[in-house]
């Protein structure tokens, strides 16, 4: 175990209107502290890395049964294995759902009804029936998004002639064209151009009469027409693109398609080139590794060949192979959760020449990603860097993971002083690159915020563009002013300006990868503090009064992925160990530490800490895409509690964060 902090830190003494059962000696706090190190620091890999598992809905599992039926493999043991998964994830009232605590959802509901169904369990089971009752309810297959119908259209459950064009051309636009591929954000392109291949060949599996689904369709709409509905008002963006959907269709009807054989050849180079040496897979990502797998079948590639098998292997590689509960992860997140860690231990005391410490440093530095990968279509004009989020995904870096590793480099004391340094400047010069016209930063890529890119008829999944967001930042305002980066530089001020702006009516922000304006709140208010923005500023309290204003009975902070389609709800939610630590630090990044909130937020962490040093949570704190898909980072339970009872400390003693082992200038 790690050695405590040197000096203990007591807590304030209760308020008279804090009814917490639970009263910390003087010693809890440094004792709590330590023990949350030794928790991390058990998990460490030998080569300095941490890797969480990311724990999702049951969809992944459903989509997996699918898979193996589609390509006529189905492996019997692991097809159980996933049945059981789904089985223990049925809810209450029959269906599933996409986050924890949340409402049965149609997509997650169809897809593990039909798994079970291609498993051999019967319709007329009861849990069968519950189900089917259930996907009624919700309005059966017709509901679904046009990503789940697809799937159902490859085993023959949906018509292919309903789903929305993919045509495979569009890789042939030029990047000076109104549309092209990058105009839409990096996952939606890793997950479009095999639907692409895919929507050519339209490879169908034909299912026995005993697995088709015609029940999920409510009664008398299997034969209806399927066209997708129509913007009442006649000049919309949407209606613009039904129309070219229709004419692509009629296109491809009569068999004009001049450029088909040339398109279908670009997009097998462009997916294999991403697939190949230094990416764990397209885009290293689930869905796209998925619709990879399936492209490439359809392409006439054997189950021998090389890419394929490597493809394969790498889909393999997010398996969780878990005796009692198997389950498929939808990446891996080392180089995000090392960065956290090393800097919830630094901050919680760990001296910066530490061996884990150093030993992390090595391992993110040896990550740093030096190709020229997709984001340079928008943003040509600088020096290859930053991180990516998982072990190898060499095209795609992005700005939320390169900040959060660059703040924790600097805390690592390092060996060669000069090589950091050169790697430092090379970083931060490509995190300010990516700095949009509106002042803000988005994640993968640079100004993909075409609006009138929703309307498109396959951008339902809420995911088509990477938008610039306050969490991000105000993330890297953080790390600007960690490592003295001179504040009134114009880059700041707009990035501050921005904050400004996007700021809500009762004083929150909204969190884009992280639940949610909880998360955004807390990250601005850091941020800000980080760059030494006057805290007492009536804008910058509101946001303060805001997160007060959400504080459980408990002590403790929650809020739900409900906020994302039902924002009155906000801030409301069970306590968590993750969202009560933002929380904590966004009201510790505006001063006064003896704020009854805070204390009764300390006593909240203080007492739920489990003896391993670790906290419970079950609940899901973090976004893939809002209102579609969740994730829970199981190191945020371990590693954001850490940080905030850091943080408290050190504002205790005078010490707004560990010096810095690099600084500008």
């Amino acid at each position: 175990m790690p050695p405590a902090p040197s000096n203990v830190i007591p807590l304030p003494s209760a308020s008279p209107d804090t009814s917490a059962a639970y009263a910390p000696s003087s010693g809890d706090l440094s004792d709590s502290i330590a023990r949350a190190q030794a928790n991390l620091l058990r998990q460490q890999h030998p080569d300095g890395h941490w890797c969480g598992e990311l724990i999702v809905d049951s969809t992944l599992c459903s989509d997996y049964v699918l898979f193996m039926h589609w390509l006529g493999q189905v492996d019997e043991t692991l097809q159980q294995r996933c049945v059981r998964h789904i089985l223990e994830r049925q809810l209450p009232d029959g269906g599933w759902n996409i986050y924890y605590g949340g409402p049965s959802e149609v997509n997650a509901s169809v897809k593990a009804y039909f798994a079970l169904k291609l498993a051999g369990h019967s319709a007329d089971l009861p849990f069968m029936q519950e189900a089917r009752a259930n996907i009624l309810r919700l309005g059966g297959i017709p509901r679904m998004n046009t990503y789940s119908k697809l799937y159902l259209a490859l085993l023959g459950q949906f018509p292919w002639h309903y789903l929305p064009s993919i045509p495979v051309e569009m890789i042939l636009l030029p990047n000076w064209a109104p549309f092209h591929i990058y105009k839409m954000s990096s996952w939606s392109r890793a997950m479009l151009i095999p639907l692409a291949i895919i929507n050519h060949f339209k490879p169908t599996r034909d299912l026995p009469e005993a697995q088709q689904l015609h029940e999920l369709y409510p009664l008398g709409t299997e034969d209806k027409n399927f066209t997708l509905p129509r913007d009442r008002r006649f000049f919309a963006w949407r209606n613009f693109f039904l129309r070219c959907d229709r004419a692509l269709k009629l296109i491809s009807k009569v068999g004009w398609r001049p450029m088909r054989k040339r398109a279908l050849e670009e997009a097998e180079r462009w997916m294999l080139e991403r697939i190949g040496e230094g990416s764990d897979g397209l885009a290293a990502v689930f869905p796209a590794m998925l619709n990879a797998l399936i492209a490439m079948r359809a392409l006439g590639y054997p189950e021998t060949h090389p890419a394929y098998q490597k493809a394969l292997a790498d889909f393999r590689g997010l398996f969780v192979d878990d005796p009692e509960d198997f389950r498929i992860q939808p990446c891996l997140s080392p180089v995000w959760d090392t960065a956290i860690n090393m800097i919830s231990l630094a901050e919680a005391g760990l001296p910066a020449d530490h061996p884990a410490l150093r030993k992390a440093a090595e391992w993110l530095v040896s990550k740093e990603v030096r190709l020229r990968g997709d984001w340079t279509v928008d943003n040509p004009g600088v020096e290859a860097s930053g991180w990516a989020f998982e072990y190898n995904n060499v095209y795609y870096p992005d700005t939320d993971d390169t900040a959060m590793v660059l703040m924790g480099l600097r805390l690592a004391k390092p060996e060669k002083t000069e090589e950091l340094e050169q790697l430092f400047r090379r970083a931060l010069d490509w995190q300010l690159s990516f700095q949009c016209r509106d002042g803000g930063w988005a994640a993968f890529d640079k100004e993909v915020t075409q609006h009138w890119l929703e309307d498109m008829p396959f951008a339902d999944h809420n995911a088509i563009l990477d938008p610039t967001c306050s969490d991000l930042t105000a993330r890297t305002l953080e790390l600007f002013g960690y490592i003295g980066f001179d504040v009134k530089q114009p880059c700041v001020r707009r990035a501050v300006q921005y904050l400004i702006d996007t700021q809500e009516d009762d004083g929150s922000w909204y969190g884009r990868w992280g639940v949610n304006y909880i998360y955004g709140t807390w990250q601005v208010l850091r941020g800000l503090r980080a760059i030494d923005e006057d805290m007492s500023q009536d804008w910058i309290l509101r946001g303060r009064d805001w997160l007060e204003s959400c504080q459980n009975d408990d002590g403790g902070w929650g809020e739900s992925p409900v906020t994302y389609e039902t924002p009155v709800l906000k801030g409301k939610g069970e306590s968590t160990a993750s969202q009560t630590a933002w929380a904590l630090m966004g009201i510790l990044a505006c001063g006064d530490l003896d704020r009854p909130s805070v204390q009764r937020g300390l006593r909240y962490l203080l007492s739920t800490q489990n003896r391993d040093g670790a906290w419970d949570e079950p609940q899901i704190t973090g976004t893939g895409f809002p209102g579609v898909f969740y994730l829970k980072y199981d190191m945020y339970r371990q590693n954001f509690p850490l940080l905030a009872l850091a943080t408290y400390v050190n504002y205790r003693r005078g010490t707004f964060h560990p010096p810095s082992h690099y600084r500008c200038g």
